[in-house]
């Protein structure tokens, strides 16, 4: 139709105009196709926008009717959570409803059983009193046939009751005793003679001074110096007196610390090798040889623990370990007599199946308040045991310190060992020496203890104090007052002395009769 307007509207122009349109026939041809496959086209992109609108709306109808499924699953989920919290809350209700109905029935009950029971108290209560009087009549009968008042009678029977059970108890315990005597002797004993005879001891040592031994008596001289000026600087800087008479080729160092007594043995002989003596001289070798001993201290420390197989311990109480070696305990050596403690705890906790390391570690320590630098006002016992405790020693171990001289409660298996093993270790001959005037005051201490009981009348302390034998009046005393005497003379000794070893009390009971012929 266009094309046949446009030929008519061609016929009106002129020849040029006509040539130009029929040279453009084709154009139009190929612009009419070109439309025509454009509107093919769109309607193709029209066909697939419809296609992607509907999968696109059906996707979303999907989505949508997904989400309201889940949230109606949660709404039904929800009703369902209310439902059956609501029939908790009923049943809970109903159940509160017949407990509370119970109570109702309880307390009506009770209400009963209070009415009955003040009647009973009533009636009981009149019956009381009648059997009262009755009573009292009997006993004034009883008091009147018998010459005796009731409390009178009440006593004498106390009396009697109470000697009949103290007798009993004196004879049990004595049972128990003896019966513990002969289970437990045998095995005690080999224990203890087998740890005493694996283990070396010494003899006891030096106590309160040294003797420094020189070539001649020329060096006394130097020592001294000008106006004593040499001796007195040596006294200032060690601490120690210097004792400096006619002994020959010897000057004695006298002082109650065993470090000062070392440092100022080592340092004289330093100044004496080396010729140079004066003050200025004597206190830079003081000072020298002060740090000198503290390292060897720390170093005996080290290698006694390594000896003994004892690891993990604090610096300072190594350093405390080492400082034993110049201290000494009526005249044995600490150090040694820790060692020997050391290992006759190991043993013994080996014999009894305990834990040997844990028992030697303790014996080692037991005396480590004796060598304490801040030297309180406190028992040795005790301050050892603060110092293993500041320094993360294990309780069982700190419990051993502290009680083995009983000023603490023992509260583990370790402390009685301890204790025994530091008594054998003081205790066997030639440990220690002992003052003649402490020796012969505890003698007498023992005697007049147990002369202070009444019924005593001698005492003999004997086996350097080992046995108390104690005689006693056969008219003052029965047989078992006597026996009744030695337990507790045994348990004051125990709480009221100090003493080495076991102090064994006899009590002698005799009767003597005399008549002379003439």
């Amino acid at each position: 139709m266009i094309i046949e307007i446009v030929i008519g509207v061609a016929s009106f122009m002129s020849g040029g105009t006509l040539l130009y349109v029929f040279r453009h026939r084709s154009f139009i041809k190929r612009s009419a196709q070109v439309l025509r496959d454009a509107e093919a086209e769109g309607e193709v992109i029209k066909k697939d926008k419809i296609l992607q609108a509907k999968e696109k709306f059906l996707q979303l109808k999907s989505e949508h009717e997904k989400a309201a499924n889940e949230k109606n699953n949660r709404l039904n989920q929800f009703e369902n959570k209310l439902k059956q919290r609501e029939a908790t809350l009923n049943q809970r209700q109903s159940d509160q409803a017949k407990k509370q109905k119970e109570l109702d029935t309880r307390a009506t009950e009770l209400d009963t059983l209070k009415a009955t029971f003040e009647q009973q108290t009533l009636t009981y209560q009149s019956k009381q009193e009648e059997l009262e009087k009755l009573h009292l009549q009997q006993v004034e009968k009883l008091e009147a046939i018998a010459g005796m008042s009731g409390e009178d009678a009440k006593n004498q029977l106390i009396e009697s009751m109470k000697e009949e059970a103290k007798a009993q108890a004196i004879t049990n315990i004595s049972e128990i005793v003896e019966e513990a005597k002969l289970n437990a002797q045998k095995e005690a004993r080999r224990i203890v003679m087998q740890t005493i005879q694996r283990v070396g001891t010494e003899t006891a040592i030096e106590n309160a001074v040294t003797v420094f031994h020189i070539d001649s008596d020329e060096i006394k001289g130097r020592i001294i110096g000008r106006e004593g000026r040499n001796i007195r600087a040596l006294e200032a800087a060690t601490g120690i007196e210097i004792i400096v008479d006619d002994t020959p080729e010897a000057i004695v160092l006298s002082g109650f610390d065993p470090v000062r007594r070392e440092i100022a043995r080592l340092a004289l002989h330093q100044l004496v090798t080396d010729g140079r003596i004066h003050p200025a001289r004597i206190e830079e070798v003081v000072q020298k040889v002060e740090k000198q001993v503290e390292e060897e201290i720390l170093e005996v420390g080290k290698r006694t623990t390594i000896d003994l197989g004892i690891h993990g311990m604090h610096t300072e109480l190594i350093r405390l370990v080492g400082k034993m070696k110049y201290r000494s305990s009526y005249g044995q050596n600490l150090l040694q007599h820790s060692r020997e403690v050391a290992n006759l705890c190991a043993i013994m906790a080996s014999e009894l199946g305990l834990n040997s390391k844990l028992a030697k570690r303790a014996g080692l320590l037991h005396d480590i308040g004796k060598v304490s630098d801040e030297q309180p006002e406190l028992p040795h016992a005790i301050l050892g045991m603060k110092l293993a405790e500041k320094y993360k020693e294990k309780p069982e171990i700190c419990n051993a310190i502290g009680s083995h001289h009983d000023e603490v409660e023992m509260t583990t298996l370790l402390a009685p060992i301890v204790q025994v093993c530091d008594a054998i270790s003081g205790a066997r001959p030639g440990a220690r020496r002992e003052v003649a005037e402490a020796y012969v005051k505890r003698l007498k201490d023992l005697e007049a203890l147990a002369q202070s009981y009444p019924g005593v009348l001698k005492t003999y302390a004997v086996q350097a104090g080992r046995e108390l034998r104690v005689i006693v009046g056969s008219e003052k005393l029965s047989d078992k007052e006597a026996e009744n005497l030695s337990y507790d003379i045994a348990r004051r000794i125990q709480t009221e002395m100090t003493y080495p070893g076991q102090v064994k009390i006899t009590v002698i009971r005799e009767t003597r009769a005399v008549s002379f012929a003439k």
